[in-house]
């Protein structure tokens, strides 16, 4: 009976000694969103009166010495203390006009028991409740988003400090300042945990700067990127001179880069690549996925362009697909300097009439000089096709003037709400176009695809008020707004979505990406015939022919 009651007891003295210990990673994890928090929230932080990166790496051996939930506690506590006492307010009424999106807002994790002692929580709402409500000093959305950052121009990345350093200040950015944070596959908390450990023990350079890449993907965001040599090093600095589509698990040859270099390798476009280096399209995409920005699947795919078929060895082998035949062939790689990229690739006019009386005009292309000739051109047509499949090289807002009989809405922005970091308010109804009785009649067709991105999207927006218009295409890339671009710490210049842009009825189109009407995706017996199936399905559309 005594033997029973002593297992009892030490199995008890265990529970009670797990429960109160707390791990390394916990530790990092709970002092990187305090650290964010008082940054943003502290009246005595928020204002830049404190060297906050400084008071950083001098908690961190503090948090490091710490062994037990109450001891970590009692260290953040102290800490907190030490930036000065929080002068209470009354509550500010919220102005009944503005509308908050606070789908992004969260803070649950300053009462996780789990880590933090009640009298620290106690502590952490205080702060909350009496918050700065004067200008941030690190942040201002008027220039590139951060502002009064050290950059660390000496940064080494075997410095733990300062790899932390850049770590935490970006996922703080992203907790309080990133539009799209509600719409991750992975909740944020969980990256944090994630990535925790490969900043904190990165084996190198390349370990360093691969995880901050995979951090940018992990926001689910088109525009979100991290450039470096490291990463582009261990992806391969060698390139075929292939320009291709991925479909149905196969890559397509659809053009060259450098056609003497692909008349050199008896690639022709048309060919079908179903294996690389003996695996699948599926298997290499599944390796590299992490490495790759996307806010959907397929603008993720448009992405491994510049991913899939590079390397650092001179050849690759790939399993090749011609007139039926299947066969092994070996492709030539090359430096970037060995290949002359030909610089037109959209070869289609800036405008034109098509058969039928179907206007045509390329956005790629288009001037806003040139939009009073297209439109007295075209104003008798029965359709106008706007291809929209890449990227406008002006703001055309104004066309909305010539297709609409009067002022429409188009988007909605949030905007982020610095007094409260990490709520939004809705900004005002975005509109275009003017009172016109001579508005385009006809039928306004816009083609789309996965390349329509960001810019494109939002013109698209603008073109979908028009009173007889068609979504002709594919989904589109899911990135749309404005793409903000700032350098977290020297080596880490990245960006993202800036401010969140959805419908007039608040549908999002981040991820999901433009509403279509007609949905057609290109086929490779299609693209090997040489036909454009999405502008041929619009024409279609545009002489009222039926399509099952």
């Amino acid at each position: 009976m005594k033997k029973k009651l002593l297992v009892i007891f030490i199995l008890m003295l265990q529970c009670i000694f797990a429960q109160n210990t707390i791990s390394e990673n916990q530790k990092l994890e709970a002092t990187c969103k305090i650290w964010g928090f008082l940054k943003y929230y502290h009246p005595k932080v928020a204002n830049g009166s404190k060297n906050w990166d400084e008071q950083l790496f001098t908690i961190l051996p503090k948090i490091e010495n710490a062994q037990t939930k109450e001891e970590f506690s009692t260290v953040l506590e102290n800490w907190i203390a030490e930036q000065g006492e929080i002068q209470t307010y009354e509550k500010v009424k919220s102005d009944p006009k503005i509308e908050y999106f606070t789908k992004n807002l969260d803070l649950s994790w300053t009462n996780d028991s789990k880590v933090f002692s009640k009298s620290l929580s106690k502590k952490l709402s205080l702060i909350q409740n009496n918050r700065y409500q004067g200008k941030q000093y690190y942040v201002d959305y008027e220039s590139d988003l951060l502002k009064n950052e050290i950059l660390y121009p000496d940064f080494k990345w075997t410095d733990k400090n300062l790899r932390l350093l850049a770590f935490f200040r970006y996922w703080n950015l992203v907790e309080y300042f990133f539009p799209y944070k509600y719409q991750m596959d992975q909740k944020w908390d969980i990256t944090l945990q994630q990535m925790i450990p490969r900043f904190n023990n990165s084996e190198s350079e390349t370990d360093y700067n691969l995880a901050l890449r995979e951090l940018t993907v992990k926001l689910n965001d088109r525009h979100a990127s991290f450039d470096a040599m490291k990463v582009h090093e261990y992806l391969g600095l060698k390139f075929t001179p292939i320009i291709f589509k991925i479909i149905d698990d196969k890559i397509i040859i659809v053009d060259f880069y450098d056609a003497n270099l692909a008349l050199e390798n008896d690639l022709k476009f048309g060919d079908v690549i179903t294996k690389i280096d003996g695996k699948s399209i599926n298997e290499v995409i599944s390796e590299k996925k992490q490495y790759v920005s996307g806010s959907n699947n397929a603008s993720m795919l448009d992405n491994f362009q510049y991913v899939l078929l590079n390397g650092n060895a001179d050849t690759v082998s790939v399993e090749l697909t011609r007139d039926g035949v299947t066969r092994t062939k070996i492709i030539n790689r090359y430096p970037l300097g060995k290949i002359t990229i030909s610089k037109e690739k959209n070869l289609k006019p800036e405008w034109e009439l098509l058969q039928g009386n179907i206007g045509y005009v390329n956005i790629e292309k288009l001037s806003v000089s040139n939009l009073p000739k297209i439109m007295e051109e075209f104003k008798n047509t029965k359709a106008i096709v706007f291809d929209i499949r890449g990227y406008p090289k002006e703001v055309l807002l104004s066309l909305a003037e010539y297709l609409n009989p009067s002022e429409k809405q188009y988007a909605r922005q949030i905007v982020p709400d610095l007094t409260y970091p990490g709520r939004f308010y809705w900004a005002d109804m975005q509109k275009c176009g003017k009172e016109n009785p001579d508005y385009y009649k006809g039928k306004v067709i816009s083609l789309v695809n996965e390349k329509t991105f960001s810019q494109s999207e939002y013109l698209t927006m603008v073109l979908q008020t028009a009173p007889n218009q068609t979504i002709v295409g594919s989904q589109t890339a899911g990135a749309d707004g404005s793409n903000i671009r700032f350098q977290i710490i020297k080596g880490f210049r990245t960006s993202f979505s800036g401010y969140g842009v959805f419908y007039p009825n608040k549908k999002e189109t981040q991820r999901i990406g433009i509403v279509l009407d007609i949905v057609v995706k290109p086929t490779i017996l299609g693209i090997q015939q040489g036909k454009d199936e999405v502008l041929d399905r619009a024409i279609l559309f545009a002489n009222g022919t039926k399509v099952d």
